[in-house]
């Protein structure tokens, strides 16, 4: 009997992009579309990460200043800033999201196999914002984990922490 062939399962596709240097990346079947950075109203009394809203096409639509919410000092806008539009699931209901990054790099596949968990210690930010490390071209790009990052009800609290109840 022949082995069955490696499944469609066992590689998955993730988009990437950079943040202060650093390469991130996120499932690509969380992701909309991408834009140029413009357009966004800032609105008062909301929690630091997030730099206002922007109209897409009538809809209302939140951005995340992503590299704040990792707990970095906020992005600064250069001619390659994009906001990265997620679509996830809160509650039950869509919640769609655009995430300020510094640029988009690419379209990657990347084999389960390929892919760490994270460390226990030593990162720079909260531990369960990232789903594991990816290896890709002998480089390494974290992989975060969208449900954690976007928990409206900790955008409040500082990166890593609970919000206070």
């Amino acid at each position: 009997m022949s082995c069955p062939p490696a499944s469609a399962a066992s590689v998955a596709q993730y988009l990437s992009f950079t943040l202060g240097g650093e390469a991130f990346a996120v499932g690509i079947l969380s992701i909309r579309e991408i834009i140029e950075y413009g357009g966004v109203t800032a609105v008062p009394k909301m929690p630091a990460a997030i730099r206002g809203v922007i109209n897409l096409r009538g809809a209302v639509v939140p951005v995340l200043d992503l590299a704040s919410r990792l707990g970095k000092p906020p992005g600064v806008i250069g001619r390659r800033s994009c906001i990265v539009i997620t679509e996830t699931e809160h509650d039950g209901e869509p919640q769609v999201i655009g995430l300020l990054v510094d640029s988009v790099t690419a379209v990657q596949e990347i084999a389960a196999a390929d892919i760490e968990p994270p460390p226990g210690f030593g990162l720079r930010i909260a531990s369960g914002f990232i789903a594991g490390i990816g290896k890709v071209g002998g480089r390494f790009v974290l992989l975060l984990d969208l449900g954690q990052v976007l928990a409206l009800d900790e955008l409040g609290a500082p990166p890593g922490e609970p919000a206070a109840v």
